[in-house]
Parts: structure tokens; sequence; C-alpha cells
């Protein structure tokens, strides 16, 4: 997957954040996550080097407040951010098409993993039917065979959440050790599927 920035936009976006106030290396960093939907929190090893270099280059200034370090933006800083105002123009559009292609990706991946989930689901559901038949038969066996085999679909059903969970959750961490981001519409959905397979569980268990 391609990076959310490319070479030397992240620079540039950093000292248009500054043209907009004052701000400390974590307060950058959670703009950063706010201006991409929380899909996109670079590290501190990101961002402290390029406002190093931005201050070498005498864009931008620090002064220490407290146990802070805040950065502002130099008259040559804000010189170089009109200037190249059609490049941020340019940042922008492209950080909202990267944004728009993780969150298709993700959200596909989720889909899939749903479509397989209610096939297993709908295969314990007629588990469950064809032990109902065979207890018409043989009411004792029936009995003891219905608790082992729930057992069995319980311990399966466990199983196979548990496995989504950790497929979805390696998937999304995956994302984003990339340099991935997901949008909230992501979780949202995940969320609207995450209900109707449960309300499909609980109407197939109830028969």
């Amino acid at each position: 997957m391609a990076p959310v920035f490319s070479h030397g936009d992240l620079r540039l976006y950093l000292l248009s954040l500054l043209d907009e106030s004052p701000r400390h290396g974590y307060d950058l960093m959670q703009a950063l996550s706010d201006r991409t939907g929380g899909t996109y929190t670079p590290s501190a090893g990101t961002v402290y080097p390029r406002l190093a270099k931005l201050e070498e280059e005498g864009l931008v200034t620090k002064t220490i407040d407290g146990r802070k370090t805040v950065y502002a933006i130099t008259e040559a800083g804000r010189t170089e951010v009109a200037a190249r105002s059609g490049d941020l123009e340019g940042i922008e559009a492209g950080l909202a098409d990267s944004i728009r292609l993780i969150a298709d990706e993700v959200r596909g991946s989720v889909q899939e993993a749903m479509k397989s989930l209610r096939a297993d689901l709908a295969a314990a559901a007629a588990a469950d039917r064809d032990t109902s038949r065979q207890r018409a038969a043989s009411a004792t066996m029936q009995e003891d065979a219905a608790r082992a085999d729930s057992r069995e679909q319980l311990r399966r059903a466990e199983g196979l959440v548990g496995e989504f969970r950790a497929n979805v959750r390696a998937d999304l961490r995956s994302h984003l050790a990339h340099g991935g981001v997901i949008v909230a519409s992501v979780v949202d959905d995940l969320s609207r599927h995450l209900d109707t397979a449960l309300a499909e569980l609980t109407r197939s268990l109830r028969g």
C-alpha cells in the first residue's frame, strides 16, 4: 500500500499546520491524526527529525514551555507555505484519495469475512436442525448427543469468532503499520455487519 504522504509532502504539511498556530510535537501528531480521520498517526521518530530540519532551514523556531517544546513558524516559513499553496491543495486531495482507498479495502475485507461467518453460522444452524430430527428417533441417546454436539458447536462458534476477530485486528493493524488509514465509516460498517451477524445467529438459535 502506498504511504499516506509522498516524499517531502509531510514536511510541507507540518509547516502548514504551524502556519495555523504554534504547536508542540504531540500536538502536531494529534493534528495529523485528526486531519486524516484517525487513520494516520505518525511516530515521534517521523515528526521530530522533520521539525529539526525545518528549524535548521530557518522556517520554524522552537521555545521551551515547561516540559514541552513549542514550534512556531517564521516569516520565511510563511513565505514558503504561501508560495506552495498549490502543492498543499494537491496534498489535501491526495490524502482524501488515500483515505477512500484504504476505507474501500478494509470494507471489502470485512464484508468477505462476514460472508464466511454467515456461512459457518448457517452450517451450525443446519447441524442443530439435524440434531432435532435425530432426537425423535431416540430420546435418551439424542439428549446426550445433542448436549455433546451443542458443546462442540459452541467451541466451534467461539473459535470462529475468535479467528474472525484476530484476522480483522491483524488486517487493521497491518494497514496502520504500513502507513494506512482507517476512517470512522469503516468501523461503523463493521459494527453494522456484526450486529447483523448477531441477529442472524440469534434467529438461527431460536430456530
